[in-house]
């Protein structure tokens, strides 16, 4: 009889692990394992940029490497979903633009251009996964995103290659290394978008480049953000 239960109990383990992993896409960072620190979490998804507004970003690319243009353009990826609290409560913002960056490579060679936000990006809660739609040409380049903590440490996160043509939404986990909460200081949590980078392969910086942003997102535990003590003092001073 006992041997029976054993393999009885290990295949109910089995299927519900199976289960558990089933709800996340294959391939996809699944937030709810992603840097759990705490029993008690809650994770929800949140809007940072919409790129809505051109003039909130700036191109960067070395003088002698090419020239860097950025612009907003009407469109929108056909595969987008719209943001489940923004539908609950009704919450309407203007989402039709996206915004585009074109390189003009003087030569090929080692080349890198990158685009930033005139401020820093606040997230809040702890981040656990960032996701941003990228319109790619297929080609090798490499997309970094910059991240800030709230003492001022940066941070580079590898997207992946942009080796795919149309939009794609591309989504990375944010490392456990990167601190985002010192259990010192109460008004110091989370992290900020500071820009991305594309590292360019060296056997394609020629002629131009085109490369699209639309729809930054991220999933963040917002748990310690609701639940802090309406009556405790703010250390900004």
């Amino acid at each position: 009889m006992k041997k029976l239960i054993l393999p009885l109990f290990l295949m109910i383990l089995f299927s519900a692990e199976l289960f558990s992993q089933a709800t996340v896409p294959a391939g996809e960072p699944d937030p709810a394992r992603t840097g759990v620190t705490t029993a008690q979490q809650k994770l929800k998804e949140v809007s940072v940029n919409k790129f809505e507004d051109a003039g909130f970003w700036y191109g960067m690319m070395p003088a002698d490497e090419g020239i860097i243009a950025v612009r907003r353009f009407e469109g929108s990826p056909l595969d987008k979903e719209p943001i489940e609290d923004e539908a609950v409560f009704g919450i309407v913002e203007e989402d039709k633009f996206v915004l585009g960056t074109k390189v003009s490579f003087y030569r090929r060679g080692v080349a890198s251009f990158g685009i930033r936000p005139v401020r820093p990006i606040p997230i809040e809660g702890i981040t656990k996964t960032i996701s941003v739609w990228i319109a790619g040409r297929n080609t090798n380049h490499v997309l970094e995103l910059m991240i800030e903590d709230h003492f001022g440490n940066e941070a580079y996160i590898n997207m992946g290659k942009l080796n795919f043509s149309g939009w794609k939404k591309i989504t990375v986990s944010v490392p456990p290394n990167i601190i985002q909460r010192d259990y010192h200081y109460n008004n110091k949590m989370g992290i900020m978008v500071t820009g991305f980078n594309v590292q360019c392969e060296i056997d394609e910086t020629y002629g131009n480049y085109y490369i699209y942003f639309d729809d930054l997102r991220a999933v963040t535990d917002v748990f310690a953000e609701e639940n802090r003590d309406l009556d405790d003092m703010n250390d900004s001073w």
